[in-house]
């Protein structure tokens, strides 16, 4: 089984409604402390389309914490999403002035 295919029955094992979307990825983590946020959302978009469940309402849990999810990877509280931004080169002291 892939890593995907793995993150993807725990999410569904842990999706439940009611759940936030912390404590899914949260209980992700514990079983598999590699993943990244960015994964585990990657994980439960795969579970949606894999078809494997016919249980509508595990369907449902899945596609919300996915959809709520999917807009906040990259944000700076992910892990992939904690690189720097590149800052403007402060301008020199030399450079001439813009006339007004």
């Amino acid at each position: 089984m892939s890593e995907i295919e793995n993150l993807a029955a725990t999410v569904c094992a842990v999706a439940r409604p009611g759940a936030k979307p912390k404590e899914i990825v949260a209980a992700v983590r514990e079983k598999h402390p590699e993943a990244s946020r960015k994964d585990v959302v990657r994980a439960a978009f795969y579970a949606l389309t894999d078809g494997t469940s016919d249980d509508p309402e595990r369907h449902k849990n899945l596609h919300s914490f996915a959809i709520s999810e999917r807009a906040s990877v990259g944000s700076p509280d992910d892990e992939l999403g904690k690189a720097k931004k590149p800052q403007k080169a402060a301008r020199s002291s030399k450079a001439p002035k813009a006339k007004a």
